[in-house]
């Protein structure tokens, strides 16, 4: 599935929105389709997105100015042809290790020129030159394979859709595209390339059915509504397609087929809950395509995702999955990345449990590629049923990820995102715990054996290392001291406030422009440098000077919580004296994140 692909390219490129306008209402002319029952109702074993889906997708190589991908103009991979050939090399080389969703991304109903076409009923009808069999046909080739099928359409009623108003809704009688929207043909989706459908009219409700049960008749299991707001690069009441997405739930539902509901791109947080109400996975941020003359580039949008991921952790979990974009790790020189930067990409994808789908060629895959691809470890930290993965660092260029496992194991990621090599280090109290632990090195597959306290380990640029952590060792013994604690020193503009989600219901917030948080009498038995959990609250991303009696401190950016609701901790190395210590969190001349408490080892 693609993001913003329709085809455009956010805040990077207008050339598809003037595509767009130039083509917007030029349907082509098809033979009217036959009405169709509903399809029979079918049966599943597991729920629909039990776990994240995995899988190929058609939008990085159709935005791809690689040479020889898209001969015949901008986007022109997208043809049966091309899918099938797809479909097949997935069946062969990846359906053995979980990828079985084969989905064809936007395009798939326009001609080479992104003219449009539509049935009688303004649905969207594939186009004869790029799907000369139709769109059942490729189902059905996929299907037999042992894969799932997968399509694609933006939210609103496409304006060649819309036709004079008149254009009678399948099923639905009396209705006309019309009664389907506002009077003013309002527009909405991220490319204002539709008008936006009028809930408060039955007939909007009968369109999305019409859409869906097509779908179904052709044997669709995933389908992907793109250019969705909030979101999208869009805001306000036009673009507010939370209706649609319910809409397009219900109607999924009516079908009888079990349809996974994918939504796109680069959704609001502040709807999260909706997202997961009505939909099955969501897009948390844009296209991580470069619209380049490779799939993809570390500095394009990559790397933006450990900085966007973290806000979301929370609101993923078994029939609703973030969505962190397509996973181009197997081309090697068409991907555009380092074989360093590859494996970094799909350990942040994996952890994240986001839907591992590839946009690579697979039919010409390289060893590498494979390696990553099929690296059945690797697969199960995704797959697995832990939380997923926060970071239990501040997020500079070297950073620690890490999520607790059922078995009481610890999955760690340790990320050097710096532009030259650098060591990393995860220690043990971050995680909650001291002394020796079994480390299994998941990339390379081998036992390391027993660490005391920590790992570090030297990575290059862009580098990563994944392990399985076993606590051999004890829990460690803290103390916990709270913000709000009335031995504590507060300046500037620093006060206590109400927090439902804080230790004691209360934090210290207004740290900004000077503002300033002093714990008082943090007691430790020796000196040393000593991990120092702090648990904060901040809806962004945010950095605070931290600083151990009378140092100089270091500038730390926390990861956003998701909301100013939601407290999570990340771990600080200070450094302590024997006796009496004084912990300062200071604004400067910024915002800073809001604090809870911090929790302090009593030993080191």
């Amino acid at each position: 599935m693609r993001s913003s692909s329709y085809p455009v390219l956010p805040l990077r490129t207008l050339r598809a929105v003037v595509v767009f306008a130039l083509t917007a209402g030029l349907a082509t002319a098809v033979p009217a389709a036959q009405a169709k029952t509903p399809a029979p109702r079918e049966t599943t074993a597991t729920p629909v997105a039990a776990k994240p889906y995995m899988g190929w997708s058609s939008w990085s190589m159709q935005s791809s100015k690689y040479p020889g991908l898209n001969p015949d103009g901008d986007y022109s991979y997208l043809t049966e042809a091309n899918v099938l050939k797809q479909t097949d090399a997935l069946a062969a080389k990846l359906k053995n290790y979980g990828y079985d969703h084969v989905n064809i991304d936007a395009g798939w109903w326009m001609d080479k020129t992104w003219k449009t076409g539509f049935d009688q009923y303004g649905r969207q009808t594939p186009d004869p030159v790029r799907f000369p069999h139709g769109m059942k046909s490729v189902a059905d080739h996929i299907h037999s394979k042992g894969l799932k099928a997968g399509i694609y359409l933006p939210v609103g009623l496409e304006k060649g859709a819309y036709g004079d108003g008149k254009t009678p809704i399948w099923n639905a009688p009396g209705c006309t595209t019309a009664d389907a929207v506002y009077s003013d043909l309002r527009t909405t989706n991220g490319w204002d390339n539709a008008y936006k459908l009028n809930f408060d009219n039955p007939c909007a409700q009968k369109y999305i059915d019409s859409q869906a049960q097509q779908f179904a008749d052709w044997g669709y299991d995933f389908f992907k509504l793109d250019g969705v707001g909030p979101g999208s690069f869009k805001s306000g009441d036009n673009y507010n397609n939370v209706p649609d997405v319910a809409a397009w739930q219900k109607a999924i539902s009516d079908t009888g087929r079990p349809i996974h509901l994918e939504i796109s791109w680069s959704l609001d947080i502040g709807h999260a809950a909706d997202w997961k109400k009505y939909s099955n996975g969501w897009r948390i941020d844009t296209d991580v395509e470069c619209y380049c003359n490779t799939l993809v580039t570390w500095e394009n949008s990559v790397n933006d995702r450990w900085d966007d991921a973290p806000a979301w952790s929370r609101k993923a979990g078994p029939g609703g999955w973030n969505d962190l974009d397509s996973l181009d790790v197997g081309n090697g020189e068409m991907d555009g990345l380092t074989k360093a930067e590859r494996q970094s990409y799909m350990t942040l994808w994996a952890i994240n449990k986001s839907p591992l789908f590839t946009g690579d060629d697979l039919t010409k895959l390289d060893s590498y590629g494979v390696s990553l691809l099929t690296n059945k470890e690797v697969i199960a930290v995704d797959q697995n049923d832990s939380p997923v993965a926060r970071p239990v660092t501040p997020v500079g260029n070297q950073q620690v990820w890490g999520t607790k496992n059922a078995d009481g194991s610890y999955t760690v990621a340790l990320f050097n995102l710096g532009d030259s090599p650098a060591s990393v280090t995860a220690q043990w109290a971050s995680l909650g715990f001291t002394g020796n632990a079994s480390v299994r090195d998941l990339w390379n597959k081998a036992n390391l054996g027993t660490y005391k306290n920590k790992i570090t380990e030297a990575l290059p640029a862009h580098g990563s290392r994944l392990f399985t952590v076993k606590p051999g060792g004890s829990s460690l013994t803290t103390t916990s001291y709270e913000a709000e604690d009335a031995a504590n020193t507060l300046s500037g503009n620093a006060s206590v406030a109400g927090c439902d989600a804080c230790s004691g219901g209360k934090k210290v917030g207004n740290l900004y422009t000077g503002g300033k948080l002093r714990f008082n009498d943090v007691t430790v038995k020796k000196d040393g440098i000593y991990t120092v959990k702090v648990a904060y609250v901040s809806g962004d991303s945010r950095s605070v000077t931290v600083f151990s009696n009378s140092g100089n401190g270091t500038s730390e950016k926390f990861p956003s919580t998701g909301d100013w609701s939601t407290a999570e901790t990340v771990s600080v190395q200070l450094a302590l004296k024997a006796g009496s210590n004084t912990i300062t969190f200071d604004s400067g001349s910024g915002y800073a994140p809001d604090i809870d408490k911090i929790v302090v080892p009593q030993s080191v």
